[in-house]
């Protein structure tokens, strides 16, 4: 009874995320380091084990302390909003998004409440949750406001590659403006916690520049002058070990290599494209992935949030071959991460 209750959103209803959310639960490993519950729609979890022929049952629940815990019965806090009559797999609905962003929105209160002791979200479809009239850019936005958070970061987390966004969902133009002194420190800051947190040993953190060759001494921008090496030279201050600005083409190259524990990408796309083809493994012979790992954790928050760093994948939702890599690692740091909450 002393292992971590882990809260666990279904994600869009039209998507991979109840797959592979059964998926993860069908570990035994899993069921040893926490006791997992599932936020959602039991009918959609019904129809899933069902369509996918898996050994597995569900047991619906309105209050965790209803929750078994029994490996091979899963407990599914039961919201029932799907419409099943007119669920359709790799669909954008308003009721999906609207489906799907209430999970989230149970899933945070349960944590605010103490009931449980971390959050892992399923992948979620922006259009859907928008269209269901809920105006957020992601989990992580809709996290920040829900638990009145200002100061936060996303964290990317892969077997050598971990990496923290100064900026995520803003247009490029908007995410130069954000390449701030302030900002800068405050996301190092952040990094090197959530390393301690996860265990992590190597505390050397590696800062992109914004600019092709990290702005070549000005000939390609003025940033990292005005903006980056006074963050750097404040993190040093603060006692943190840091190198940079580092032309991010060859940052991730050494990150891999293990030159640094965690590397700081100046805006979304800069960290993720690396940070993906270092997780994402595709089976030519098979025509599905091997693996997709990667776990996405929001640092700053008053509650532990961890989750899958991939999309809902709805070409390939409902055929059974969605890989639940993802969702075990999501499962994994959110348990390592409540060893360590205040």
């Amino acid at each position: 009874m002393n292992k971590p209750i882990i809260g666990i959103t279904m994600g869009d209803p039209a998507s991979i995320g109840p797959e592979i959310a059964v998926k993860a639960l069908m570990q035994e490993s899993i069921h040893t380091i926490c006791r997992p519950v599932i936020i959602g729609d039991a009918n959609v979890f019904a129809q899933i084990i069902a369509r996918l022929q898996l050994p597995v049952s569900i047991n619906p629940i309105t209050t965790i302390s209803e929750a078994n815990f029994e490996f091979g019965k899963i407990d599914i806090y039961d919201l029932h909003n799907v419409d099943m009559e007119t669920l359709a797999f790799g669909t954008i609905s308003a009721m999906s998004g609207e489906a799907s962003f209430q999970a989230v929105k149970k899933v945070i209160e349960l944590a605010m409440d103490k009931q449980i002791d971390a959050t892992v979200t399923g992948p979620i479809n922006k259009k859907s949750i928008n269209e269901a009239g809920h105006a957020f850019a992601g989990h992580t936005e809709i996290y920040a406001t829900y638990t009145g958070t200002k100061k936060y970061a996303m964290l990317l987390v892969e077997d050598h590659i971990n990496v923290i966004h100064v900026s995520t969902h803003v247009s490029l133009r908007q995410a130069c403006d954000l390449v701030q002194k302030d900002r800068i420190v405050q996301v190092i800051e952040l990094l090197v916690d959530g390393l301690k947190r996860l265990g992590k040993t190597n505390l050397t953190i590696g800062v992109a520049g914004l600019n092709p060759h990290a702005g070549d001494n000005g000939l390609f921008g003025t940033e990292e002058a005005e903006q980056i090496i006074p963050a750097i030279e404040a993190a040093r201050e603060l006692g943190y070990s840091v190198e940079g600005p580092v032309p991010p083409d060859t940052m991730f190259a050494k990150a891999a290599m293990g030159a640094y524990g965690g590397v700081v990408a100046m805006y979304h796309d800069q960290g993720h494209i690396p940070f993906k083809l270092a997780g994402f493994r595709w089976n030519e012979e098979k025509q599905q992935m091997d693996s997709v790992k990667g776990v996405n954790i929001t640092l700053g928050l008053p509650i532990i949030r961890t989750s899958v760093d991939h999309g809902t994948a709805f070409e390939i939702a409902g055929k059974g071959i969605a890989s639940a890599d993802a969702m075990v690692l999501a499962i994994e740091s959110a348990v390592q991460l409540s060893k360590y909450k205040a």
